[in-house]
């Protein structure tokens, strides 16, 4: 290997990306689709009503600086989730809670990393596949990164089990409310349909999944210079050790708090509507509950709680520049345009093709719009009627939308969620991108697949679509 090349700092290739978003918002043509109020107050594009704007509109160096302390603020739920996260865990880690409960997850598992590997991907991908999960995630990475460390594992693992879970289980999901519900509603079919397809699959990409994370991570275990991550420091570095603590009473009631917040996190969001920052005020109580039952003092719990702040400083800058690439493109006025010139050629091509091409356009364009519902509400009005006229049911143009959408979740700097489960283990974006891209080409290989067999055999036919204006009125 050559030396004298090293790898940017994660925030300098966000950096560098944003600029390549800005040089773009100079050259490629600015346009517009109208738009109409759904009834969840979300703008939706209107389908042929594309138009180049008249004059041009150019960015300039300063809209290019003031655009990032913008996505900071436009990321702020995702950041201030991390920093509550990061203080209140380290506020555990002072009542020797994180110490006993890996001390006593290594007896169950110590012997069977496979299983843990298993468990933690099918577990998180059930959930995100129902209920759309993903920054709830951000909790448990300190803890497995530590738990991986003891055994003889690495940072990677930990992320790639806990991304690979929320990727999968966006891109299979069966009822996920912000992707699958939402993009079935505006392709016109009944939500909830096409679901035993849906599950069917749910299995075979959970095992592409376990099966890439667990390749890796015998690589490690049999010769830990394997490790892409092994010149890094851990951020648990001083909780992986040889001697654990007993898990007395007094951790267990703090666990059992840990899963109380877990299960009123679950209940808001299922019933509430809730998200980032009731998640917080879940956390600030537990973190409350921890100070009192650990008998921590006050002063020391707030230094505690500062500390975990500071350490993931870095991280909460790293979500902050990835939301500005999106930002850059929003304020240039051409994400309309990219979305229109990558839609065209699709009515040039074979349902059966014209169905995998729609998936990797989905990908794309997950680049740019890394919400699911904001993409949804973009795309599908598009992909919906495009379908129609070239053979591709609209059920197929869901599932395409669900696949691009959910792998792509796992590699595009565009996530804040994904920068900061990785900032959060310590681990550079290009290393986790080495590790994630064999992953995304197999998932991908396989979506393929499964997209040419549902055209193949009429998935979705059986569903009588409805129009963009119908689903409206209904």
């Amino acid at each position: 290997m050559k030396q004298g090349f090293k790898v940017p700092h994660t925030l300098i290739l966000l950096l560098g990306m944003m600029l390549v978003a800005f040089i773009a918002t100079w050259i490629v043509p600015q346009g517009f689709f109208d738009t109409v109020t759904a009834e969840n107050g979300r703008q939706m594009v209107v389908p042929g009503t594309f138009t180049l704007s008249e004059g041009r509109s150019y960015l300039t160096p300063w809209d290019f600086l003031t655009a990032i302390p913008r996505a900071l603020a436009a990321a702020q739920d995702v950041i201030f989730f991390v920093f509550i996260v990061g203080g209140v865990l380290s506020i555990a880690r002072a009542t020797g809670t994180i110490d006993a409960l890996i001390g006593r997850m290594l007896e169950r598992f110590g012997h069977k990393p496979n299983l843990l590997i298993f468990m933690v991907v099918f577990c998180f991908a059930m959930a995100s596949g129902a209920i759309g999960t993903a920054g709830e995630y951000i909790p448990f990475v300190l803890i497995l990164v530590a738990l991986c460390k003891a055994m003889r594992l690495d940072a990677m693992t930990a992320v790639g089990m806990i991304v690979a879970g929320y990727g999968i289980g966006y891109g299979v999901s069966a009822f996920n409310p912000f992707t699958v519900l939402i993009a079935q509603q505006i392709a016109g079919v009944p939500v909830y349909s096409g679901l035993e397809w849906r599950l069917a699959i749910f299995v075979p990409f959970v095992l592409i999944g376990f099966h890439h994370v667990w390749s890796y991570g015998k690589k490690v275990l049999a010769d830990p210079n394997q490790s892409l991550t092994r010149d890094l420091p851990c951020p648990l570095s001083g909780s992986v050790q040889g001697d654990y603590p007993k898990l007395n009473r007094r951790h267990q009631l703090i666990l059992l708090g840990f899963v109380a917040a877990l299960v009123t996190a679950v209940w808001g969001i299922a019933t509430k509507g809730w998200y980032l920052y009731e998640l917080g005020g879940v956390f600030i109580a537990w973190g409350m509950f921890t100070t009192v039952v650990g008998k921590i003092a006050v002063d020391v719990a707030a230094d505690r709680f500062i500390e975990g702040v500071k350490d993931l400083a870095t991280t909460a800058m790293l979500i902050g520049v990835a939301r500005g690439i999106a930002l850059i493109l929003e304020d240039g006025q051409i994400l309309h345009s990219l979305v229109y010139g990558m839609s065209l050629p699709l009515s040039y091509l074979g349902a059966e093709l014209a169905s995998v091409g729609m998936l990797v356009i989905q990908t794309i364009l997950n680049l740019f719009i890394p919400s699911g519902s904001g993409q949804a509400y973009v795309t599908m009005p598009l992909m919906a009627p495009v379908g129609d006229l070239i053979g591709v049911t609209r059920q197929v143009a869901v599932l395409a939308y669900q696949f691009g959408d959910g792998f792509s979740n796992m590699i595009i700097p565009t996530n804040a969620v994904l920068m900061g489960i990785i900032g959060m283990a310590g681990v550079p974006y290009h290393l986790w991108f080495r590790f994630c891209l064999p992953l995304l080409a197999k998932l991908m290989l396989a979506a393929a697949i499964v997209l040419v067999l549902a055209v193949t055999f009429g998935y979705g036919e059986d569903v009588q679509p409805k129009t963009v204006e119908q689903s409206e009125q209904s």
